[in-house]
């Protein structure tokens, strides 16, 4: 790290927020940004409002500070909100998912909301340049479809009548008790690799898992590995396609505790949450790649991208924040009936 101390910029401020939103340590943002980490621990005391950092406060104060000050207009190239949103815009979120997220960060600050409309005519309006391909390279190009499956790969039934999406319990359609999951395998090149998506269906809450290859063995370890991580409460029943990676479906069971129920064949809709963030994951991990080559540290942070993502179905709010106050609820509810 420099010894040398400088101000920070204004990129690091607005990456600093950034950063904090995505529940990065203090040590993590130091080592990224090359700072000492009291330097990153002072700023965000100094300039934290509503036990929040604050880029734009900081900024604001730096340049009072300097005797400089200067007014710029709320979404001019160079400013603080347009360097938050394209932070944001890197990190994969939409300008409708920016809009209303910008809202929940500075409730109490409508000079710094702004439609999708205006991100939008922001980025267009940007000069030519490498940072203009940039941004418009962030932002998605319309949901990419899955190829429905072979008629080879699925000719019948493969699992028993009693394991039907059908006989799954009521609470699982309504959506409004977390625990339900829905889960697939998206392959990778030459069908040598595979990545096992597990979506929680309440709050849309990702979690992925590395395979050491597309078969059985491979999806009850690793589906039992990374699904054991979680809290038992959140463990009550997975549904699936009737792809024969889960032929030991009950040895998931029996590590993990939840029931496995198969939907019908030729059926993605059935597990729509999955599909919708399957066509997510493409944006990380586009058709033809190699996941073999993509470590579980990797997935990891894809998961953490994604459920750190404001979703509209959710009120814009992220995954994370939907399951954690569930949690907390549950915790509550338990002290109250012991006391």
């Amino acid at each position: 790290m420099p010894t040398k101390y400088t101000h920070l910029s204004t990129e690091e401020r607005v990456a600093i927020m950034v950063m904090q939103l995505q529940q990065l340590t203090l040590r993590a943002i130091a080592v990224l940004l090359r700072r000492h980490p009291s330097t990153i621990s002072r700023e965000i005391r100094r300039h934290s409002q509503l036990g929040r950092y604050d880029s734009s406060h900081a900024a604001s104060r730096a340049r009072v500070l300097r005797h400089k000050p200067r007014r710029q207009s709320r979404l001019c190239s160079g400013s603080e909100l347009f360097q938050v949103i394209i932070e944001m815009l890197r990190i994969g979120w939409s300008p409708q998912q920016i809009a209303s997220r910008l809202r929940r960060i500075w409730p109490d600050h409508p000079e710094r909301y702004v439609s999708h409309e205006t991100i939008y005519l922001a980025i267009y309006a940007y000069p030519r340049g490498e940072l203009k391909r940039q941004l418009i390279s962030y932002l998605r190009q319309g949901k990419g479809k899955r190829r429905p499956r072979t008629q080879s790969a699925i000719r019948r039934e493969r699992y028993p009548a009693e394991l039907s999406i059908h006989l799954r319990p009521p609470e699982v359609a309504d959506r409004l008790v977390p625990g339900h999951w829905e889960s697939d395998l998206i392959i990778g090149a030459n069908n040598r690799s595979a990545v096992a998506t597990m979506v929680e269906r309440t709050s849309r809450y990702v979690i992925l898992a590395k395979l050491d290859a597309p078969t059985a063995d491979a999806a009850a370890q690793a589906i039992s590995r990374e699904m054991s991580r979680m809290a038992p409460s959140l463990l009550k029943t997975m549904t699936h396609d009737q792809g024969s990676e889960m032929a030991r479906h009950a040895e998931i069971t029996a590590h993990t505790g939840m029931k496995i129920y198969f939907a019908d064949p030729h059926s993605p809709w059935q597990r729509g949450s999955n599909e919708n963030t399957n066509g997510l994951l493409r944006q990380y991990l586009p058709k033809g790649t190699d996941l073999s080559l993509v470590t579980q540290e990797r997935l990891d942070e894809i998961a953490d991208l994604l459920n750190t993502r404001p979703r509209q179905t959710l009120g814009w709010k992220f995954p994370v924040e939907v399951l954690v106050e569930y949690l907390q609820l549950l915790a509550s509810n338990k002290l109250e009936t012991i006391n």
